[in-house]
């Protein structure tokens, strides 16, 4: 039974920074590629960043936070993070955690998810 549990999310000013974890149950590499999607309300869900789980390190952004988000994993404790700096009121949103069994971490439809935390910039 795969779980992924996200945690840090919360309320910032505009120009500030949060930190979102992703607890993976299991062995982070049994995935082959980790990301964080968003949804805000009204709008679609959409690919905010991704990372590959084995072999050598290999990230994905999307435009709108590249360079401003950071994303990282932690194969030894089953972590993911996303470090998002010089946050906007358009980053207003529920951020979820997704993992991938196989295939490309980017633009390739996920097959786990965890709930959900909500992220609030004003």
């Amino acid at each position: 039974h795969v779980q992924l549990v996200e945690s840090g999310g919360g309320s910032v000013q505009s120009g500030g920074s949060l930190r979102l974890s992703c607890a993976v149950s299991g062995y982070l590499f049994s995935y082959n590629c980790m990301a964080w999607f968003r949804q805000a309300p009204g709008k679609e869900r959409e690919a905010v960043a991704a990372i590959r789980t084995t072999g050598g390190i290999a990230t994905y952004y999307s435009d709108a936070v590249r360079g401003r988000f950071t994303i990282s994993r932690d194969n030894a404790k089953s972590t993911i993070s996303l470090q998002m700096s010089s946050l906007k009121t358009e980053d207003t949103a529920t951020y979820y955690c997704a993992a991938l069994a196989y295939g490309g971490c980017w633009g390739t439809t996920y097959n786990f998810w965890g709930r959900g935390t909500q992220v609030t910039v004003s």
